[in-house]
């Protein structure tokens, strides 16, 4: 089954405005999604690497990447297709609480 990597962008105001309920939800869901064998976790402190010419290893705590929103989590699922994936991640907290999700289909090599 094809798999799929999932970024969720979000921050703590866009999920304070989130009513209880529709919170709730998406965490039961993402639970869910769990027990099917999904891998999802929080975001935690991500470190630049990079190797230029196989000279030396230099590193940089912080991230490349730029959002409007910080990166909340990420995940990786399976699903039937693109379309699954998206319906999948639609009732995911990141979704749901004014966030939005990345659904990166993962070519495998």
């Amino acid at each position: 089954m094809p798999r799929f990597v999932t970024i969720g962008y979000g921050d703590q105001e866009g999920y304070d405005r989130t009513e209880d309920g529709p919170k709730a939800r998406a965490h039961e869901h993402d639970a869910w999604l769990v027990q099917q064998g999904a891998i999802v976790g929080v975001a935690g402190t991500p470190v630049q690497v990079r190797n230029p010419g196989d000279q030396g290893v230099r590193t940089v705590t912080g991230p490349y990447l730029r959002a409007e929103l910080p990166i909340a989590g990420f995940g990786l699922i399976e699903a039937a297709d693109l379309e699954h994936a998206i319906q999948l991640v639609a009732k995911t907290p990141c979704a749901i609480a004014f966030g939005v999700v990345e659904v990166w289909p993962l070519v495998e090599t």
